[in-house]
């Protein structure tokens, strides 16, 4: 009979051993629990970190973080639900239209967010800069917004009795050097999104230098698991693989993207941002099962109509004026030539030092905080013309700022081939 205390569990996977559904349902359990003390919970995904889990593994891994906690069910809704998440980047405010977009398109989203830690913003953050908008719901109140043909849509934070387990071992990973590990990773997205009962579900992970993972490879080895679990507990699961070495859109920082989501409703907004909303938008309708067409939605106003219904019905005023910083500094062309490149990674630390996003959890962050880019990789620029506008309320934080911004931009005599921002597909 195989052990179940933490010492064994720990050797047992150090010596590269597969856990039984026992050991992992009693470790998760305990850990939850506080029977399991951290520093043999740190040892255990550090040992995880070096041996790997099989598919089997991470799947009853993710299991027993969901156990730990609630699990939603909107089954009963008079619409078909479905939900999408990204792995983060710089200026990733697809969210913002996304969501408004495919309810218009007839699907309930009851779409669980976060806030922004380090150079990647928090989509929270972002609908926290319209006046009054608030990310905390009740569940009864999330259900009759869902149910409502006229908005359809939550962004919402998750509650603290949603995947508990979860929570407190992100925690610990984030500070004993046990965050890069594919099942962990996979399990702590998965086991939230797996809670949050949706059907269906769209998984945008980003491959670059401002995403989290680097290569192509890394990527579709995330994105595999992570389809994989939501297959296995019967969520309709499809992962795009999308470009982000450079940033999405024009703006990164708070306030700004939401300015910018709003003019993508509006039937306008950067190319990069409308094309990938569309291409994310038909995969959640498809993964919904209806059959019409998002760009017709977001070209007839529907799309439109119905954000502003979300923002209303989370306390959010539409019209109010968005936050604006006290202070800004423009960097400018030293050259003619052609922008060949624009670092996302560079883009959001600056962003990040100018106040748009934390250093801990918990810390405050400036609204209006950001940067706007007024060329993209391809544009053709003159010596003195605009490239980028700092905005922060903090002016002190500016030179750290343009310091990371000092090799972000090159600007050479030919335009580079554009590479296409959806990169693969990945699919059970």
């Amino acid at each position: 009979m195989t052990a179940v205390d933490a010492v064994s569990i720990i050797t047992a996977k150090r010596d590269g051993g597969e856990l039984s559904d026992a050991q992992i349902d009693w470790v998760v359990d305990g850990f939850t629990k506080g029977a399991v003390a951290d520093e043999q919970m740190a040892a255990l995904a550090m040992a995880i970190v070096w041996r790997g889990m099989t598919r089997r593994e991470t799947a009853r891994w993710t299991n027993a973080m969901i156990a730990s906690g609630r699990r939603m069910d909107f089954t009963d809704l008079p619409r078909p639900t479905v939900d999408k998440h990204s792995t983060g980047g710089v200026g990733d405010k697809i969210t913002l239209p996304l969501a408004p977009l495919v309810a218009a398109c007839g699907a309930a989203v009851p779409q669980l967010s976060g806030r922004g830690l380090g150079h990647t913003g928090g989509t929270l953050d972002k609908l926290e800069a319209i006046p009054g908008w608030r990310a905390d719901l009740p569940l009864a109140r999330m259900r009759e917004i869902l149910s409502d043909p006229g908005t359809g849509a939550v962004v919402c934070a998750a509650g603290a009795d949603l995947a508990p387990a979860d929570k407190r071992l992100y925690a610990l990973r984030d500070v004993t050097g046990t965050v890069e590990s594919i099942p962990l990773i996979a399990s702590s997205i998965m086991s939230k999104k797996i809670a949050e009962g949706t059907a269906a579900l769209v998984l945008d992970v980003k491959v670059g230098s401002g995403a989290f993972l680097k290569t192509l490879d890394g990527a579709r080895e995330l994105a595999t698991a992570m389809v994989e679990l939501g297959t296995d507990a019967g969520v309709r699961t499809v992962a795009l693989l999308t470009a982000m070495d450079t940033p999405l859109g024009r703006t990164a920082g708070n306030a700004l993207e939401v300015a910018e989501s709003v003019e993508v409703l509006a039937g306008g907004g950067p190319a990069d941002v409308v094309e990938l909303t569309l291409t994310l938008a038909r995969e959640m309708v498809a993964q919904a099962g209806l059959d019409i067409d998002p760009a017709d939605v977001l070209a007839d106003g529907r799309a439109m109509d119905h954000w502003r219904a979300m923002v209303r019905a989370q306390g959010g005023d539409p019209d109010a004026p968005l936050p604006r910083a006290k202070h800004t500094e423009t960097v400018r062309a030293e050259r003619d030539g052609v922008l060949t490149r624009l670092d996302a990674l560079a883009v959001g630390i600056a962003a990040w030092r100018l106040g748009a996003g934390r250093a801990r959890q918990g810390d405050p962050v400036q609204f209006g905080a950001g940067i706007e880019m007024h060329t993209k990789p391809g544009d053709s620029v003159s010596t003195g013309q605009p490239l980028l506008t700092l905005h922060t309320d903090t002016p002190e934080a500016l030179p750290g700022a343009l310091a990371a911004l000092e090799t972000s931009c090159t600007i050479a005599t030919s335009p580079p081939p554009q590479p296409p921002l959806l990169l693969d597909r990945i699919a059970v």
